[in-house]
């Protein structure tokens, strides 16, 4: 079974400009998502996705594929649907894997852990989740618990949160649905894998880097 991991990067942000080239511990953020990627062992290709050259020299230094993005698709009106069935049309695979520079918490061992769950063939998309044991609501209604009583938060369900650090798909699932007009994203038997709050921890804005910067090392300790 075929494995490819895609990495995302837009050149134009609106929140944090450039911020795949924001240095993190020295290195652009998007270049520890590709050494992630690529020293994993976890996959038969890695590409970087993007309409802008500069990526382009990345990832050849860095050893790893290009794909040249169309410009029409890469704006803040284009969706991840578009782009990522743009994609896969020119890269065959069994499963493709987006994984977020955006998120730089992620580790090697949870990744490892959404794609073997992914190449266990039991789903055709799979969400990376965070399980927040909270009270929530939605639009000022209660979703995991009720104004009638006070429940202690351990014995609430959890809201479990798409947090989009790594997604994976069945390749003909995606395309299927995508050229239908069917919404791809969430085609065919839809699956979820929690991580870590840290690993769910995606970068918007600069108030987001310093967060992660600042618990970097802590997110990739080696565990006992």
């Amino acid at each position: 079974m075929a494995s490819i991991a895609m990495i995302p990067a837009r050149m134009g942000s609106q929140r944090l400009k450039q911020k795949n080239l924001v240095p993190l511990r020295g290195e652009p953020l998007i270049v520890h998502a590709i050494r992630k990627c690529r020293d994993s062992g976890l996959f038969d290709n890695v590409w970087v996705n993007s309409e802008h050259p500069t990526f382009g020299e990345i990832a050849k230094t860095e050893g790893v594929n290009f794909h040249p993005r169309p410009s029409s698709l890469a704006d803040n009106l284009a969706t991840s649907e578009q782009f990522v069935a743009e994609f896969l049309e020119k890269h065959p695979c069994d499963y493709l894997f987006q994984v977020h520079s955006i998120a730089p918490l992620l580790t090697v061992a949870e990744l490892d852990v959404f794609v073997r769950t992914m190449q266990s063939d039991e789903y055709d998309a799979l969400l990376s989740v965070v399980d927040e044991p909270l009270e929530a609501l939605c639009k000022g209604e209660p979703v995991n618990f009720s104004f009638a009583e006070k429940t202690n938060s351990q014995q609430l369900e959890p809201v479990r949160r798409i947090s989009w650090s790594v997604t994976g798909w069945r390749r003909d699932t995606f395309l299927a649905a995508a050229r239908a007009g069917r919404c791809a994203t969430y085609a065919g038997r839809v699956g979820l894998v929690s991580v870590s709050r840290l690993a769910g921890m995606v970068i918007k804005t600069a108030e987001d880097f310093a967060i992660a910067d600042a618990l970097y090392d802590i997110a990739h300790a080696e565990r006992p």
